[in-house]
């Protein structure tokens, strides 16, 4: 059986004067092109970072959980949404990910719990298949939607939002190593863009707190 090497590309903060901008950090985080993940003006001790510039949503279409086409951009038009890019054979960073915004989505109102889309786009589609994708989020949240499909449309996609993602690679040993952004952005029901991401480390807690204002539209 081949085993899995993370290499989870983080989000560090660098303040000087004026500024702080967020960029990717890592062992092994090479240069894609994409742009920094969040670039805001002054400090901020906040678990989630208010973007200075919202970003647009990515012009994303791969094959959901139940095998069908899903179009990010349309599917989530007018709703809160969280998106994650992340894979089922990651052992941490995605699972706790995933549990912490399940167990803060479950304080929420039934209604609310209901607006809420929770979508995580997969960095490893050769191995996590729809029905792979769909049993491992099934045991987060059975709502979270999973996508998976062309790796480089979702490298594509990622960039776009400032997320680094490399494509996976297998060593010598047979094990496979993914390196991939571990940022969850935050889409505003009302004008479909993201006003607020949240870097590795952000608790259940913490997500608790800010998802009512999350869901309604507006800044935590």
């Amino acid at each position: 059986m081949r085993t899995t090497r993370t290499t989870t590309v983080c989000a560090a903060a660098a303040l000087a004067a004026a500024a702080l901008t967020l960029t990717a950090c890592g062992s092994d985080s090479g240069d894609d092109g994409a742009k920094p993940a969040v670039e805001i003006s002054g400090g901020s001790t906040k678990p989630g970072v208010v973007l200075d510039t919202p970003k647009e949503k990515p012009d994303l279409v791969l094959t959901d959980t139940e095998g069908e086409e899903y179009d990010f951009v349309a599917e989530t038009a007018g709703k809160p949404t969280l998106l994650f890019f992340g894979y089922t054979n990651c052992p941490d960073v995605c699972p706790t990910t995933m549990s912490d915004i399940a167990i803060a989505k479950q304080k929420l109102p039934r209604a609310e719990q209901a607006k809420l889309q929770v979508v995580m786009v997969s960095t490893d589609p050769e191995r996590d298949t729809p029905k792979r994708m769909g049993k491992w989020l099934d045991a987060q949240d059975e709502d979270f939607i999973g996508l998976t499909g062309d790796f480089a449309a979702v490298k594509d996609a990622a960039r776009s939002v400032g997320v680094h993602l490399e494509k996976p690679v297998e060593e010598k040993d047979g094990s496979i190593t993914v390196s991939h952004g571990a940022e969850v952005l935050a889409y505003s029901p009302k004008d479909d863009k993201a006003h607020v991401l949240y870097l590795a480390g952000v608790t259940a807690d913490q997500y608790a707190k800010d998802m009512p204002k999350l869901v309604k539209g507006q800044n935590p």
